[in-house]
């Protein structure tokens, strides 16, 4: 079912001032950057081990990272799961009545397949399922 973590997604102001950090302090390699346009953010992923950091910078304030940060702060944003067969893993997490933000998978950043689990239903910890197929 859940192969691994896939990332943990960390929400963040500013990327130019939030890096240094990661880079230059940690010395984690930054793999890249990109926009989502479809979710309001600028990305930054950076290599830790077996598992990845995501940087979530928001573009705008209507976007679902600068309304996280606006309540909670910066922070911990999600812990993504990677999976086989995301659609079999929704249809899974809703027989067990677990409430999801997806009903289907959507494209995310890296060009997964993503969809997020409620985390009115998780514990309070925001859970997204990650399927990669094909991709690294």
């Amino acid at each position: 079912m859940i192969k691994k973590i896939d990332h943990i997604g960390i929400a963040v102001r500013s990327l130019d001032e939030t890096l240094p950090f990661y880079t230059d302090i940690l010395q984690l390699p930054l793999l890249g950057i990109e926009e989502v346009e479809s979710e309001g953010i600028r990305v930054a992923f950076l290599k830790a081990g077996e598992t990845k950091l995501e940087l979530l910078e928001p573009q705008h304030d209507q976007s679902a990272v600068a309304k996280f940060i606006e309540k909670r702060g910066e922070g911990l944003h999600h812990v993504a799961l990677g999976v086989d067969s995301i659609q079999e893993r929704i249809d899974e997490m809703k027989t067990h009545g677990i409430r999801m933000i997806q009903d289907e998978p959507k494209i995310g950043a890296g060009g997964a397949h993503v969809a997020f689990m409620h985390p009115k239903s998780t514990g309070s910890i925001l859970y997204e399922l990650c399927e990669k197929k094909g991709l690294k």
